[in-house]
């Protein structure tokens, strides 16, 4: 009998990723493409959806290459949480001044929405108790509204479809307008099952978007995983190469298909603190260009300055809270290729690792540990010195972008612990979870074991188990998630760090205290 497979698709901020997953999580073959970026003006990022579409379609046929078509029994795709802007025939409409259609993406990282985020906040409704009592300007309803109110002539008349980036990708595959409930609950404030909130959009000025019957942005909403319409079109399928009919399951968040992709795992014989608690018991961290932290759990908690309770946005039935720290990998990036070194960095790098393609954050790594004369004492280079970190504003749980600047896990954690959550363990995927420094550094700070999957592509196992469920082969996320996701190793944290790192977290909070005092000074007249 024909092996069986599932197709995740993966866009991320930079680049569109692809796997040919077997019916036990196993990836067969990847590919990746990158696409384009576009920075018109200080805080604006743009991207086209037809670069980003042709770019899944490259990506799908190289990974399902030498395969039958008949065995990929469904395809799943997660994206960025960024606003896709069409006209009524469906064509791009420009999300900039320079009017170029063709760049029709409000990337999930643009902050040119920030005084509106601000407005909304002030607003006080109700609404916002779901998104940590603050609108952040990375969600769609500030975005909406800034294009309203600068755009409206070029772009706000125009546009008759406004999608996030996940279900612009189910649209056009399937022809289906129906929208994932991930998207909507975790960043458009629809709530189920009373649906939107008139009053809402009334009291920010947007209350044409729920003319029509909210044809604008989706009437019709699913759980992630549900197949979409008849599964691909004939359109479509050519565009893949793929069997039209193929099932598609209704898409997801990026970082929340990271965290289908490992937090259902089977830990039975790994001696986890979780292993005879609940999944609710652990935390998925997905490490990409921003960290997200996601925990779910049987019923609502409001968490401050923390995203949810969303109900069903990520495992169908429970409620999410989602924290985060932005553009954390990006950051780090910056830190080491900005520094004055960074050549010389690079020439040392490469006479170390000449042929093994190793990149210069082993190099680091191992420089680190030379200096502290063992990997042990790693984390004790750091005794003097405190950064603040939050250089694109603080996420979660502060909740307040102004502030700009691996404790900051310890603190989500803090947060959620008091609203009710019982974290015992960490479940990290993501390009980060890849160095073991970090990985290390995190189990340390937080004193929690941390679970790395076996896959370390987690977030397109993710994808693939949207497929898998959308093909029926799965009756439930949960089914799936429990035999796609599999453990490869586990890292224990260094307890005799506890106390450095009690105190180190000591220094942190007072960074926050003092970061605002600062901001104060400044504002003064």
């Amino acid at each position: 009998m024909a092996e069986v497979y599932y197709v995740g698709v993966d866009v991320g901020t930079a680049s569109v990723r692809a796997a040919l997953v077997t019916r036990d999580g196993l990836l067969r073959s990847t590919a990746e493409e990158p696409i384009s970026i576009w920075e018109p003006q200080t805080d604006h990022y743009v991207q086209s959806s037809t670069e980003i579409w042709e770019k899944c379609c490259t990506v799908v046929k190289k990974v399902t290459q030498g395969v039958e078509r008949s065995q990929v029994r469904g395809i799943g795709f997660d994206a960025t949480c960024s606003l896709v802007v069409l006209d009524q025939s469906f064509q791009p409409v420009a999300v900039n001044q320079d009017g170029d259609a063709h760049r029709n993406v409000v990337m999930w990282m643009d902050h040119r929405a920030s005084e509106q985020a601000a407005r909304i906040t002030n607003t006080g409704h109700s609404v916002l108790s779901r998104v940590g009592g603050v609108m952040s300007p990375e969600m769609q309803p500030p975005k909406l509204l800034w294009l309203k109110e600068n755009l409206k002539e070029s772009c706000w008349n125009k546009a008759a479809h406004f999608f996030d980036l996940p279900d612009f990708l189910s649209w056009k595959t399937t022809g289906s307008l129906t929208r994932s409930l991930c998207t909507l609950v975790c960043k458009w404030t629809y709530c189920p099952p009373e649906g939107w909130d008139v009053s809402f959009w009334t009291s920010i000025g947007l209350e044409d978007l729920l003319e029509n019957n909210a044809s604008k942005i989706g009437s019709v909403t699913c759980s992630p995983g549900s197949p979409l319409g008849d599964g691909l079109t004939q359109e479509a399928a050519a565009d893949l190469g793929l069997d039209p009919g193929t099932a598609v399951g209704a898409s997801l968040i990026d970082a929340h298909a990271g965290g289908l992709g490992v937090i259902g795992a089977d830990v039975k014989g790994f001696h986890l603190p979780c292993e005879d608690q609940p999944i609710t018991s652990r935390m998925a961290m997905i490490c990409g260009t921003s960290s997200c932290h996601m925990a779910i759990s049987e019923r609502p908690l409001f968490v401050p300055g923390v995203w949810g309770p969303c109900l069903s946005a990520m495992v169908p039935d429970m409620w999410l809270n989602e924290g985060g720290q932005s553009a954390t990998g990006r950051l780090i990036d910056h830190v080491v290729k900005g520094h004055a070194a960074y050549t010389q960095l690079q020439e040392q790098a490469q006479q170390r690792y000449p042929f093994t393609g190793e990149n210069i954050y082993s190099y680091l790594n191992s420089h680190l540990s030379s200096m502290a004369d063992s990997r042990s004492a790693v984390d004790l280079l750091g005794s003097s010195l405190h950064v603040w970190p939050d250089f694109h504003g603080n996420r979660s749980p502060l909740a307040d972008p102004t502030l700009k600047g691996m404790l900051g896990t310890l603190h989500i954690l803090e947060a959620m612990k008091e609203a009710g959550h019982d974290i015992r363990t960490l479940f990290l995927c993501g390009g980060l979870s890849k160095n073991p420094l970090y990985v290390q550094i995190h189990a340390n700070a937080t004193g929690l074991p941390v679970v790395l999957p076996d896959q370390m592509e987690a977030v397109l196992v993710g994808a693939a188990v949207l497929g898998a469920c959308a093909s029926q082969d799965y009756s439930t996320i949960q089914e799936a998630m429990g035999r796609m996701a599999k453990v490869g190793k586990v890292v224990q944290p260094d307890r005799e760090l506890q106390s450095f790192y009690e105190r180190k977290y000591k220094v942190f909070l007072r960074l926050i205290a003092h970061q605002r005092e600062y901001q104060a000074l400044m504002n003064q007249r």
